[in-house]
């Protein structure tokens, strides 16, 4: 092999070894925008949770006082 032959395979290595990083860094780029995108929606669902879980809350105090309720016009009724 001459030095011509050499140094064109010098250049296709570099050239892959270049197009490698290209895409080494477009990975990185889409690593950290999808780690932020899964950042965001795991605080969306916390932030569901806890509205359920208020929700939950008054649902359950709502019904305390329809049977608070219910039971005094039972009482009420029964004299």
């Amino acid at each position: 092999m001459d030095n011509n032959g050499i140094f064109k395979h010098f250049e296709e290595i570099e050239e892959k070894v270049e197009n490698l990083i290209e895409v080494c860094r477009s990975l990185d780029s889409t690593n950290v925008e999808l780690r932020n995108k899964i950042e965001g929606l795991e605080q969306k669902l916390q932030s569901k949770e806890k509205e359920g879980k208020r929700f939950e809350e008054q649902k359950a105090e709502v019904r305390l006082k329809i049977d608070t309720l219910l039971s005094k016009l039972n009482s009420f009724s029964q004299s």
